[in-house]
């Protein structure tokens, strides 16, 4: 066999910043990659690709443009690709993210909450 075994927890005690995934895995051509979110996120999009969230940790809503789905520690839910969404957090919330290698998290509004590509922990 080959590889590591990778802990969550000792990842997210490496991750300080708030909305910048980092990655820990691939698979082909995806990513996982955990991220620490809090507050509000931008309305993006991904054109190309659905776009996976699972919550280790908290509780997150992700608001849709005609509604919103509601995750707690242990769900997941995929937004479809091309759809509009908005991340929503009242405290902290772990979460891993699993998407195309190279998918910005912003999508093409871009701005501020952009984060860097590529970024290993």
């Amino acid at each position: 066999m080959t590889g590591d075994v990778i802990n969550f927890a000792d990842k997210f005690d490496l991750i300080d910043d708030r909305w910048k995934p980092r990655v820990i895995a691939e698979m082909n051509d995806y990513q996982f990659k955990l991220a620490k979110i809090e507050g509000e996120f931008v309305w993006h999009d991904h054109e190309d690709t659905d776009e996976a969230f699972i919550v280790i940790d908290g509780e997150l809503r992700i608001e849709l443009r005609d509604g919103h789905v509601d995750l707690s520690a242990g769900e997941m839910y995929v937004v479809p690709r091309g759809v509009e969404h908005r991340p929503v957090t009242d405290g902290v919330v772990h979460l891993m993210l699993i998407e195309p290698r190279g998918t910005v998290n912003t999508g093409v509004e871009g701005g501020e909450m952009t984060a860097d590509n590529d970024v290993w922990i």
